[in-house]
């Protein structure tokens, strides 16, 4: 099972040192907007939101494989 690598750019750049093993690439993005959610309801929390904030997932080789924009893992209605 490959190992993907989801880095954070919010304003600063957090590296993943760790990484996920993940059975494939679309398992990978799933997690990336997950993982997106999960941060945008801390700072909705607190009053505010950013949807151009990104997570890029690297693969094994560091070569970026796919990436998720904030604004792209919600739907904004009404």
């Amino acid at each position: 099972m490959p190992r993907y690598y989801f880095h954070l750019y919010n304003g600063m750049t957090v590296m993943d040192g760790e990484g996920k093993m993940l059975p494939d690439l679309d398992a990978a993005r799933a997690n990336g907007i997950k993982e997106a959610r999960e941060m945008m309801t801390e700072t909705v929390a607190e009053g505010r939101i950013n949807f151009s904030h990104r997570i890029e997932i690297a693969d094994h080789a560091g070569d970026v494989a796919a990436t998720v924009q904030f604004g792209e893992a919600v739907r904004v209605e009404g």
